[in-house]
C-alpha cells in the first residue's frame, strides 16, 4: 500500500483588479499581492498554481517574487468559473429566489465549462499526497474557486458554495491528513493587510 502524506492547501484571491481592458491588478492589489508572498515567505511552498487571468496571474507572480525558488504555473483548474449550478429543488425555500439571481448572468457555455473544471480542480487540488513528505501548495485564483474547495472540505451540500466568498488577498488554508477528515485551518484570513487593504471585492456594508 502506497504511502500518504499531509497536503496543505493554501487558497488567495487574486488582489484588487482595474476595471480596464486587460484586467491587470490596481496598485493596491499589487501592494496586496506583494504582502500576501511575505506572509507565506515562512512556510514550505513548493509549488504556485494560478489561473489563466491577467490579474491572477500577475498576483501569483508578486506572490511567488517573495518565495524561494518557486515559479507559478498556469492551470485551467485555477481559474475563473461557475463551479456548480444548483436547481430549485437544491436551495432553502427562503434563499432559492436571491440565489438563482445572482447566477441568472451564467452562460450554458460557463455552466458546461465549470461542470468540466470542478471536478478536476478536487481531483488535483485536495486530499493527502503520495509517498512519504507532506506538500504545502498555494493556488491563487477567484472567490468560486475558494468557496467550492472549502464546501469540498467540509462536505456540505454541493450549491453550498454560494455565500462562501472571499476578499482580494485573502488567505484560506485546507489540511488533508491521511486518515482524518480535512480541515479549515484559516478562512479569508487578512492578518498580512493594513486596514486600508482589507475587505476590498466586498460590498461596504459587509466589511468588518
Amino acid at each position: 500500500m502506497t504511502d500518504h502524506a499531509t497536503r496543505y492547501l493554501y487558497l488567495a484571491r487574486h488582489g484588487e483588479a482595474a476595471h480596464t481592458e486587460g484586467g491587470g491588478l490596481t496598485a493596491a492589489g499589487r501592494r496586496q499581492a506583494t504582502l500576501l508572498g511575505r506572509r507565506l515567505a515562512g512556510r514550505p511552498i513548493t509549488a504556485v498554481h494560478h489561473g489563466p487571468l491577467p490579474r491572477a496571474a500577475e498576483t501569483a507572480r508578486l506572490v511567488a517574487e517573495q518565495l524561494d525558488g518557486v515559479l507559478p504555473t498556469v492551470c485551467e483548474e485555477a481559474g475563473d468559473y461557475l463551479p456548480y449550478l444548483p436547481e430549485r429543488a437544491e436551495l432553502p425555500e427562503e434563499s432559492a429566489e436571491f440565489l438563482l439571481d445572482f447566477l441568472s448572468h451564467a452562460t450554458p457555455e460557463e455552466c458546461a465549462s465549470g461542470a468540466v473544471l470542478a471536478p478536476r480542480a478536487v481531483e488535483r487540488f485536495t486530499g493527502p499526497v503520495a509517498g512519504g513528505e507532506e506538500r504545502h501548495e498555494l493556488v491563487v485564483t477567484h472567490a468560486f474557486l475558494v468557496g467550492w474547495l472549502v464546501r469540498h472540505a467540509l462536505d456540505a451540500p454541493a450549491w453550498r458554495w454560494l455565500g462562501l466568498n472571499v476578499a482580494n488577498a485573502g488567505l484560506t488554508v485546507l489540511r488533508y491528513a491521511p486518515g482524518r477528515p480535512p480541515s479549515v485551518l484559516l478562512l479569508n484570513d487578512q492578518g498580512h493587510l493594513p486596514e486600508e487593504l482589507r475587505w476590498t471585492g466586498f460590498p461596504a456594508a459587509l466589511r468588518f
